[in-house]
């Protein structure tokens, strides 16, 4: 009996379920390169070849092995451009009666598996994705049994589970949990920065690049420089790189951001991992080793794998624990259409033009970038937490929805209620002058509070706690911030609304091309 093992582009790991007993005899793998995956949102063009490269590369590796590999590429004139018909297709091909497929990155192709079992006369196996370190049963057992869930208490369980830097009997390295205090240093002014490994493109991907020109060239973001890895073996290397170039400084400035430095000490590997060229436990394990031979100090190596060990998993358990509601939800009522700047960069505000002109050039930007001034934006704006999310999907490399989504929704928007985080991410023009240097080349004065030439960000601050306080007044870890508020003059709060409002008023929102 021959066995369809359909592989996703975040499949590509040799590790991967869905390949475990593979029979090189009877078994085929497929991959595909689908229109309606790639045109589901407005992927950035770097996204989209750096995925159908990958594709390419890990295809390429299982025939070297002797395995059979059907590959469908974008341009196949008989593609029909979609997952379900493209399977279709190979069942009839290969005469196949079962499919074996591991568990996707997203609740919409989750229900399509499920649909093949139920509409198509065919045995379809879904297996868990073991690359993770919590499986989604694990983390519901968990989420359930707790009252109020924080990130905090699951990252010391899965540290306890795992014995990532760990002492002795359940004692943390370093006699603390966390060293985020110590990972908060402003920008340095005289230190250069290596930036991640840069690999030059190989013959496949120049071909899937001049591809993705013809099909999607048109779109918002640079398809060249192109420098990602598309290898496993490449990923490590970039690894490698980060671990000896960035991970000794990546605690003190993780959260800064400098003019002209994309990355600063940031790895610039979450797209190799949530493609499946890396995979979390070897990447956590290294950081882990680097700390011991006393190459990287504790506050560097603890933070790097709580990204990795603590939110990578968090988020991705609440996405599936509370999917499928969790994507429509609006808890603060958010309706403004994101700005037409978030697609063109053309704005006046340095920090967000900065950061809308990396993600062009780049797909990526690092945490920071995104969650305080691009998220934090929106946030004090009342965008949408749709558009922004899709957004957010669209425009970086690293997007798969079960990362993006909370992380949009719940930790930048505090669209969820407070469920992925307690409070959500608001912060005035203050936090972004004391983190960056990208107040020093704008046009707006982050020291005025309002008026003609003041910073945005810090009426939109105060106009944000005015417009939210029956949703946020309550908030415990809002209290000063409110008793702040209560303590403004008249005459400074009726003028921080009306340049609140003429300022959004004045936005020109985003038309769908």
């Amino acid at each position: 009996m021959t066995t369809i093992r359909y592989l996703f582009a975040d499949h590509l790991s040799r590790s991967i379920a869905s390949l475990a007993d593979l029979d090189p005899a009877h078994d085929v793998v497929l991959l595909t390169e689908v229109a309606g995956e790639a045109e589901a949102v407005p992927h950035h063009p770097k996204k989209v070849a750096f995925l159908f490269s990958a594709m390419r590369h890990f295809a390429a590796g299982l025939a070297e092995e002797g395995i059979r590999v059907d590959y469908v590429k974008l341009d196949d004139p008989a593609n029909t451009q979609s997952f379900t018909g493209e399977l279709r297709r190979a069942m009839r091909r290969h005469g196949a009666e079962r499919v074996v497929v591991a568990e996707p990155g997203e609740w919409r192709v989750l229900q399509e598996l499920r649909a093949w079992r139920e509409r198509h006369d065919v045995a379809v196996e879904i297996r868990e994705d073991e690359r993770f370190f919590c499986t989604t049963n694990d983390f519901a057992r968990w989420w359930q049994k707790r009252r109020q869930p924080r990130m905090e208490s699951f990252y010391r369980l899965m540290r306890e589970q795992t014995g990532l830097l760990m002492e002795g009997e359940g004692e943390p390295a370093g006699g603390r949990w966390n060293f985020d205090k110590e990972n908060r240093k402003p920008p340095p002014r005289d230190v250069e920065f290596t930036g991640p490994l840069r690999i030059e493109p190989d013959r496949v991907t120049s071909e899937v690049i001049a591809l993705v020109e013809r099909c999607y060239g048109k779109r918002f973001g640079d398809l060249e420089p192109f420098w990602f890895a598309v290898t496993a073996a490449d990923a490590a290397q970039a690894l490698e790189h980060f671990i000896e170039t960035a991970l000794p400084r990546f605690g003190d400035w993780q959260d800064a951001m400098l003019e002209g430095e994309s990355f600063l000490c940031h790895a610039a590997i979450s797209q190799y991992l949530n493609a499946g060229l890396l995979l979390p436990r070897d990447v956590c394990a290294r950081a882990e080793q680097a700390w011991r031979e006393g190459r990287v100090p504790i506050n560097s190596a603890e933070g790097f794998i709580r990204q990795v060990l603590g939110w990578r998993e968090y988020v991705r358990g609440i996405y599936w624990q509370e999917m499928p509601g969790y994507a429509r939800l609006n808890g603060l009522g958010a309706r403004r259409r994101l700005p037409d700047f978030y697609w063109t960069g053309r704005t006046e505000m340095a920090c967000l033009r900065e950061v809308v002109d990396q993600t062009r050039r780049e797909a990526l930007s690092h945490h920071i970038q995104r969650l305080m001034v691009t998220g934090n934006f929106a946030l004090l704006a009342g965008v949408d937490p749709q558009e922004v999310c899709e957004w957010y999907l669209a425009v970086y490399a690293d997007a798969v929805e079960w990362v993006e989504l909370p992380n949009t929704l719940g930790m930048a928007l505090h669209a969820d209620g407070g469920l992925l985080g307690s409070k959500p991410y608001a912060a005035s023009g203050a936090y972004i002058r004391r983190m960056s240097d990208f107040c020093a080349s704008c046009r707006f004065d982050v020291r005025r509070k309002n008026g003609p030439g003041a910073c945005p960000f810090n009426y939109l601050y105060w106009n944000f706690l005015v417009e939210n306080r029956k949703a946020l007044g309550g908030n415990p870890r809002l209290r000063n911030a409110y008793a702040t508020l209560d303590r403004l003059p008249k005459e400074r709060l009726k003028a921080i609304r009306a340049d609140s409002r003429a300022f959004l008023e004045g936005l020109e929102p985003w038309s769908r091309p």
